[in-house]
């Protein structure tokens, strides 16, 4: 099976959805790798090192020819779905809940396309859960740039010239994301309290070595382990509590999503008003409209005298290791679909029909 993997073109965008050690692994397993010129060097891994495991370095006008699979990060402009070969497979991060005009156009243009977003949050699929893998490098990442950003240093230091009180942190959302943030804050020195309203996280929370905070307000766990939309009048009560409690802390990571919907205000402006001058929020929502009222998405603003970090991708940041993380996803689901490079859509697993977004011709 000839897997082909592009240069990504979105802006911003460093990571690579396949790294050599990867392409070792599957060549030796029956895949042929192509890979496009350049498409690893943002990230780290030059066209040499893809070459010495096997794989094939082409030009992007010769990348599709005979190619039954394409892997990729992000999404698919519309040009770059019309050089895909009708019958063929796309995996990558394809943002089904938000872009449903790319799956028509996936879909007549006959490709079988695979959500990375979409794979089932169960045991037998852990392998493949790009979601979480790159959750925690964002986490990892968010704590990084506040600690960047904020005028205090994270560690309890005891000098000659006195002590200096370690940096009080919170964190919004106990998901993946938001516990990678709560132990590299730990890890750095700070003092961490961490809210989620799904109580089941607060062993998880503790044991990271945080406080958990109770606000009083409780939501429901979805089947794949988010939280559910809060009501109206839990949001209101939600942001009432945190209005009180957000001037106590000196940096606030925010992590709460709600797939396919918009991301829940937690912070209002009246709350980033009351918190201290020289304060950081970095909201790892922004992307879907932020968990602070003031996040501008894709921008760091200030404002009330308090940093807000409103970047979006965080793990593009971390090219390197994310694109490592999330390579070892796509070997995964490509085995899965392709055991011994022979690829074999079998509709009734619950993987594959989970996953998948397009089923081309059948469905267009």
């Amino acid at each position: 099976m000839r897997v082909a993997v592009p240069l990504e073109s979105g802006v911003g965008e460093h990571r690579v959805a396949l790294t050599p050690d990867v392409a070792r692994r599957l060549g030796a397993g029956g895949f042929e790798l192509v890979v496009e010129r350049g498409a690893g060097t943002r990230a780290g891994f030059l066209d040499e090192a893809y070459a010495d495991a096997g794989a094939a370095i082409v030009d992007a006008s010769a990348l599709h020819e005979g190619a039954a699979a394409t892997v990729r990060v992000a999404p698919p402009s519309a040009d770059e779905v019309t050089r895909l070969t009708p019958g063929s497979v796309l995996v990558g991060f394809l943002a089904p809940l938000s872009g449903p005009e790319r799956l028509e156009h996936l879909r007549a243009h006959g490709v079988v396309a695979f959500a990375m977003e979409s794979i089932p949050r169960i045991t037998r699929a852990q392998s493949m859960d790009a979601l979480s893998s790159q959750a925690t490098v964002a986490g990892y990442k968010a704590v990084l740039l506040a600690a960047d950003r904020s005028p205090k240093m994270f560690p309890l230091l005891m000098t000659a010239a006195g002590t200096v009180a370690p940096a009080r942190v919170l964190v919004l959302g106990a998901g993946v994301a938001g516990l990678q943030a709560i132990a590299t804050a730990r890890r750095l020195g700070a003092v961490v309290s961490a809210f989620d309203v799904r109580p089941v996280v607060r062993e998880q929370v503790e044991s990271l070595g945080a406080a958990f905070l109770d606000l009083g307000v409780v939501g429901e766990e979805t089947e794949g382990g988010y939280a559910k939309e809060l009501t109206p009048e839990q949001q209101a009560e939600q942001q009432r509590a945190l209005e009180q409690r957000i001037p106590d802390f000196d940096v606030v990571v925010t992590t709460a999503l709600v797939p396919g919907r918009p991301a829940p205000r937690l912070i209002p402006g009246s709350a980033v008003e009351r918190m201290s001058p020289g304060s950081v929020i970095v909201d790892l929502a922004a992307e879907t409209g932020g968990n602070c009222e003031l996040t501008v998405p894709g921008e760091e603003t200030t404002a009330h005298d308090v940093t807000i970090v409103g970047l979006t991708n965080l793990p593009s940041l971390m090219a390197s290791d994310a694109s490592r993380l999330y390579a070892r996803n796509v070997q995964a689901v490509l085995e899965h679909l392709a055991p011994g490079g022979e690829l074999t859509l079998d509709w009734e697993d619950e993987i594959t029909a989970g996953a998948c977004v397009s089923r081309g011709e059948e469905t267009g």
